[in-house]
């Protein structure tokens, strides 16, 4: 799927077994301050973030999870951004 460029954008991965979707929406035009929303599986699992926190979590995240050793398999894959 194609996007406009300022437009609402989706990014998803599944993990293996267990599976479960990990989602990002990304909207660029919400009127509030909270353009990423995070979604791990169903349920309550959501977060909404501003720009700064969503930087601040994937620098703690990429940080950390490195200490966990070789990334997975499934993980070495290109994810395209899709409007839903």
């Amino acid at each position: 799927m194609t996007n406009t460029p300022n437009g609402r954008r989706f990014y998803r991965l599944r993990t293996p077994e267990p599976t479960t979707a990990v989602s990002v929406r990304v909207d660029p035009e919400r009127p509030d301050p909270y353009p990423v929303h995070l979604a791990v599986g169903a349920g309550r699992r959501r977060m909404s973030l501003t720009p700064d926190e969503a930087w601040a979590l994937w620098r703690c995240l990429s940080e950390a999870v490195a200490t966990l050793g070789t990334p997975p398999d499934y993980i070495r894959t290109d994810i395209r951004p899709a409007r839903r």
